[in-house]
């Protein structure tokens, strides 16, 4: 299933620094970055709710904001990409 994730870390101070490092760490090991606080994931419902369980454990709720919108399994019909940056195919090849 195809997840967005979206998130704000209030980062006045050393300690939201840090958690936003630490969120976005967390999202390039499991999604792809599609902006500077967006990223795409296309997993199995069991890694999703790892994730955003880890990602929860990482935020502070009273200062930051964190956002799911569930594409589901039909979800390149729900998106379109405008613009420079190419997009990818998540299920395509990959070469390491």
């Amino acid at each position: 299933m195809m997840v967005l994730i979206s998130y704000d870390v209030a980062t006045s101070g050393a300690a939201g620094k840090t958690r936003l490092r630490k969120v976005a760490k967390e999202c390039q090991n499991h999604a792809q970055r599609v902006q500077n606080s967006v990223f795409e994931a296309d997993l199995d419902y069991s890694s999703f709710l790892k994730l955003k369980d880890r990602l929860l454990k990482l935020i502070d709720p009273s200062e930051d904001s964190l956002r799911f919108y569930y594409l589901g399994n039909n979800w390149k019909k729900r998106i379109e990409h405008i613009g420079v940056k190419e997009t990818y195919d998540p299920e395509g090849v990959i070469i390491v």
